[in-house]
Parts: structure tokens; sequence; C-alpha cells
């Protein structure tokens, strides 16, 4: 099953980072592995060439209490995730794909910036920044193997 959904507030956010603001449609697609368990909760954030969050794309699970199993993104969030309403969804289930697309601003591409994915499944445990893979011209296609639950990332302009 594919979950499709374009999120204009993070368009918004990201779009502010970049003068001008020329954005582009950035369509991410998550595979998860065949693990055998419940439905994975996911964060899919960016982060800039630093490493520093610099906002949420979406999450997949809407129970905010097993939010801070996904601790690479509630820790950069500083535990008090703000502006994700309407950019979440269930749970993503073993061997289930998700796709989301995003408009991110032009000045995102190529700069450094990465998509980073942190996952977690009740009783299995939790993988943060299981995926990172760089925002790039020629990175566009191309799955990123995950480490853990997630099988692969890739994303298309």
């Amino acid at each position: 099953m594919k979950k499709t959904t374009t999120t204009t507030a993070l368009c918004l956010t990201l779009a502010m980072l970049a003068a001008p603001a020329l954005a582009r449609p950035v369509t991410i697609t998550t595979t998860m592995k065949p693990y055998g368990g419940n439905g994975a909760y996911l964060a899919l954030y960016l982060t800039d060439a630093q490493g520093a969050y610099q906002g949420t794309i979406w999450m997949s699970g809407q129970k905010m209490k097993y939010w801070r199993d996904l601790s690479g993104w509630y820790r950069a969030t500083g535990g008090a995730p703000s502006g994700i309403d309407a950019i979440t969804g269930a749970s993503v289930g073993a061997g289930r794909t998700l796709t989301v697309t995003v408009d991110l601003a032009d000045a995102l591409i190529d700069a450094g910036y990465q998509i980073r994915v942190d996952s977690a499944v009740e009783d299995m445990g939790a993988r943060p920044a299981e995926v990172a893979a760089s925002l790039t011209t020629g990175g566009k296609g191309q799955p990123v193997a995950g480490r853990g639950f997630v099988q692969s990332l890739q994303y298309d302009f």
C-alpha cells in the first residue's frame, strides 16, 4: 500500500530558508524491510550541512507518547516537536512503502542538506538516523540503504 501526500506547511517553512524562494516538488519513497513486527513509527526530517535539524517532513505514527523513541529526531526538536500538525499519518507496516511529496526550496539541493529517517518498532527497538541521504542532484533516483527496519530511501525531483 502506498500513502501519498503533499505537505505545504513544510514547503512554507523551508522556502523561507532560501532566497529567492524557488521550490520544486520532491518525492521521497521509503520502503520497509519485511521484518515481521508491528508497524514502524518513522520521522523523516531535514538537516543542514552541519547536521542541525531544519524541519520535519513527515511523521508516521500518530501517538505522541511514542515519538520519544525516534530519539535522533526527538532530541533535534528539543523534545517539543511543534508545527507537525497535518504532516502525520499511520505507522508503516513491514514490507510496505511510504511515499511523501513535499515542495523544497531549490537552494537546499546540492547545499549539504540531508533527508534523515529515524525508525522505531514496538518490542523491536529503535534506529536513530537509520538513513541519511544527501539531498543532491546526483543522488536523485538512487536508493540509500537503511540500517534496520528501512530497506531503502529514495528521492526524486
